[in-house]
């Protein structure tokens, strides 16, 4: 049909002649008519529209994308264009999509094992297939490609030396200041005539063409929608009335959303990252240990009842985390950014936490965190997961070269304890603060420390356990009872599926304060419901707080200790422990006698000498004495990896001989409680005793411990030997890679205090365009990726001997 109308006026007769002729075209050859690809300038054919009537408005109003010559979407072909898939997220207009790559695979570049020295022709060549049929592409980038970094250089293009130095800037985090003097030199030194930016600003803008794609989506500044779909057009929220934009006509509140399906594509487009994403079926150890999820009887499970998903070992499992961060630092403490981050199970259990497989999806802006309207926000990727789960995406795999149909579905979240209520809809406070024990979950509000606790462990030991007759030592009462029963993912569902909640912080009041508050929106995908485990209990956090409780408790941290005036008072109304009673003088303050649990303060000089004297090998956690402040007898500035790593070998080590003997076995039998969680093979034959001896170990605290020792976190412990036995190895569903991962978003992608938010969406599109098209160049290494800080297993710095320490314990 003639092609004419593209060019003429929006208003034309000739336009709107031509638009009702390309309607009836594209529904003629689309493959269902419902779902037709737009190749309106807004959606340039990444998005799917409903039906014929959808896309004459869309074409209408937004106009045809002129570059779009050659309609290989609505039923024409052309010579080396790709096949298209089915879904929105079909078209290869976007660097990453579905390319041609066969005469890509037969470049030296791409063979398996090339060590990428062909230079700059190989690079220039992919660069030119990449761009092959994609009109919309930056021409500069075709011309940087293929443009000599100086008259007659064979070893490296202009894009090649921006990619290669902009790649060492993102691996050792280095400001832009430096950046650009970097590059004003190395211009320097290169012969005259040389095109190398000068600027770090020019090699961004120059980068920012070879990127993948991004959404930023105004939200409602109180949480209440996003403005999109049928809230495009509006300038003020339909519910709270607040304005969409600023006086500046600046956005309110936006948020960042990255589309998952363009980087799934770009995975699988690389040789090396095509073969990692099937690591679990063809390389992994297979002996009834539990390794990875793989092993776990949730993904066996899953694979049983969803066959056609389970016998394609391409598709993928991902596990969503996200948490609030502080992109200021010390500038401000209020101030709460969100990342939503996806990473794949699919990968080795090295690769699937490290920096490089860790996708940003979404970027919620402050400086108020969503809180409860976090779905709000998540919109847009349970949009493509269901996609991912109904239809699929076609993609090209670069390993097995051939296309497939990939799949994808969500293992559950990581996150911590108040993100775990925002993103399950569960009340994570309160009498029923358990979301595994709901409403009979063992609670009691002490009166003098004003908190909420949760003991009453004895309930889980077996019926004849002697601890459950033991009334003197616990609470005054035999326990009779049985464990609360666990809840599934369908026994949820009908717990929820008639909570009607309203989103924003208008609405807050609205929302109950214990038990679910609202049904999550991962219940929008149809398998949520048949999960054992949905959202994942975090080790490190868990971990950390109670090696804190233990620690301050244990050197009486007149701030941090859970044992004090108030605590002995709440024992004394409860009527327990009464020799441990406040004694009161006249005068002078009450005094309160010694615990089973108690340092003399020689003793806590011994503890805290041990620690102080620890030497470890480098990398393997912060410098202990650093941490040890010997004149006010504390541990000051410790980090989650510091508990884990004292809790785990140093603890009971120093405390071998400064505490009663049960005492110290029962902390002793903590430590190692939390050493056998974090192992990295774990027999799921010894995980029934385990669980016994947690569930002892529990109730021997609440013998000897104060009833204030017990916030939710020490709780949690109990339901941590399920999780792992439905889902494998605790050290995949902990946070510490998510962690890391913010620390580098706040730390080094925040250029602008001014808006902190744009910076990480915008060098986040770089580095990924970086990570990517580095494995054309040669001698540039993975960003994402640590390196061993040994050459060889006998290399490093050796650690000298230590000093020994003979301590006499003193009883009380």
């Amino acid at each position: 049909m003639d092609r004419d109308w593209v060019n003429a006026d929006r208003l034309s007769e000739e336009y709107k002649k031509g638009v009702e002729e390309f309607c009836a075209h594209a529904t003629k050859n689309a493959k269902n008519s419902m779902f037709i690809n737009c190749p309106c300038r807004k959606c340039l054919n990444v998005k799917e529209v409903r039906g014929q009537m959808e896309l004459r408005e869309h074409l209408m109003f937004h106009g045809i994308d002129r570059t779009y010559k050659v309609w290989t979407y609505h039923g024409e072909s052309k010579g080396k264009c790709s096949s298209s898939g089915k879904g929105k997220y079909s078209s290869s207009t976007q660097l990453g999509s579905q390319f041609e790559f066969s005469n890509i695979m037969n470049t030296s570049s791409m063979g398996a094992g090339d060590d990428k020295s062909s230079g700059m022709n190989n690079f220039t060549s992919v660069v030119n297939e990449e761009l092959q049929d994609h009109p919309d592409m930056s021409d500069d980038l075709r011309g940087d490609a293929g443009l000599p970094l100086w008259s007659g250089c064979t070893k490296a293009s202009k894009s090649s030396a921006v990619l290669i130095l902009y790649n060492l800037k993102a691996s050792h985090q280095v400001s832009d200041v430096f950046f650009t003097e970097l590059l004003e030199a190395v211009s320097g030194l290169l012969p005259d005539g040389n095109v190398l930016p000068r600027r770090a600003y020019d090699a961004k803008q120059l980068l920012k063409s070879i990127g993948l794609t991004h959404e930023k989506i105004h939200a409602c500044p109180d949480d209440c929608i996003l403005f999109r779909k049928e809230y495009a057009e509006l300038s003020e929220c339909p519910k709270c009335s607040k304005k969409r934009y600023k006086k500046n006509n600046s956005p309110a509140k936006v948020m960042w959303y990255f589309p998952i399906i363009p980087r799934f594509r770009r995975l699988y487009s690389s040789t090396e990252d095509a073969k990692y994403l099937t690591w679990h079926d063809d390389e992994r150890i297979k002996d009834g240990m539990l390794r990875h999820p793989a092993d776990s009887p949730q993904w066996k499970t899953f694979d049983n009842k969803y066959p056609e998903f389970g016998k394609e070992s391409r598709n993928l499992r991902l596990v969503l985390s996200t948490d609030g961060m502080n992109p200021h630092g010390l500038q401000s403490t209020s101030h709460s950014t969100w990342p939503v981050i996806l990473m794949i199970y699919n990968l080795a259990p090295w690769l699937c936490m490290k920096r490089k497989y860790m996708m940003l999806s979404i970027l919620i802006s402050g400086p108020r965190q969503p809180g409860n309207d976090i779905d709000v926000y998540l919109a847009p990727l349970i949009e493509d997961l269901k996609l991912l789960w109904e239809e699929g995406v076609d993609v090209y795999d670069a390993y097995r070269k051939d296309n497939f149909r990939l799949k994808a579905m969500l293992f559950g979240t990581i996150n911590d304890f108040p993100a775990y209520g925002n993103l399950s809809g569960y009340s994570v406070k309160g009498c029923c603060a358990c979301p595994w024990c709901t409403n009979d979950t063992d609670h009691l509000r002490l009166r003098h420390c004003k908190k909420s606790v949760y003991m009453g462990h004895r309930r889980w030991l077996d019926p004849s356990h002697p601890y459950r007759s033991m009334c003197e030592a616990f609470n005054g009462e035999v326990e009779d009872r049985s464990p609360p029963p666990t809840l599934s993912g369908l026994d949820v569902l009908k717990e929820v599926e008639n909570l009607k909640t309203q989103f924003g912080k208008k609405f807050l009041k609205s929302i109950p304060t214990r038990g679910f508050k609202k049904e999550s929106i991962f219940f929008q995908l149809v398998y949520w419901k048949d999960l054992f485990v949905r959202h994942f209990i975090d080790l490190m956090h868990n971990e950390k707080n109670v090696a804190a409780s233990v620690i301050n408790t244990l050197l009486g941290d007149t701030l941090k200790s859970k044992d004090g005036l108030n605590a002995r008072k709440d024992m004394v109304a409860m009527n327990i422990r009464e020799e441990l009673a406040p004694v009161s003088k006249e005068g002078k303050a009450p005094y309160l006698p010694h615990a089973a649990h108690t340092l003399l303060k020689e003793e806590k000089i011994v503890l805290l000498n041990t620690l102080h004297s620890v030497k470890v090998p480098e990398g393997y956690s912060s410098n202990i004495q650093s941490l040890v402040t010997l004149d006010g007898l504390k541990l000051m500035n410790l980090k989650s990896h510091d508990y884990h790593v004292i809790i785990e070998n140093l603890l009971p080590i120093a405390i071998r001989a400064i505490l009663p003997e049960n005492v110290r076995n029962t902390i002793t039998k903590l430590c190692w409680f939390f050493k056998a969680m974090s192992s990295k093979v774990i027999d799921p034959r010894s995980l029934s005793s385990l669980q016994k001896v947690i569930i002892q170990t529990l109730c021997e605290l609440e013998m000897y411990f104060p009833p204030s020792f017990f916030d939710i976190m020490i709780h949690l412990t109990v339901h941590l030997v399920y999780e792992t036995r439905m889902c494998g190895p605790a050290r995949m569903r902990w946070m510490y890679g998510m962690e890391r991962y913010m620390k580098v978003l706040k730390g080094y992608y925040v250029r602008n205090r001014y808006r902190p938010e744009a910076c990480i969406a915008k060098t986040y599109l770089v580095e990924e365009a970086i990570e990517y098209w580095s494995e054309y160049i040669p001698n540039v290494e993975a960003i994402g990726l640590p390196h061993t800080r040994h050459t060889d297993r006998i290399d490093g710095e050796g650690v000298t001997g230590g000093q020994h320490w003979t301590s006499t314990y003193s009883s009380h």
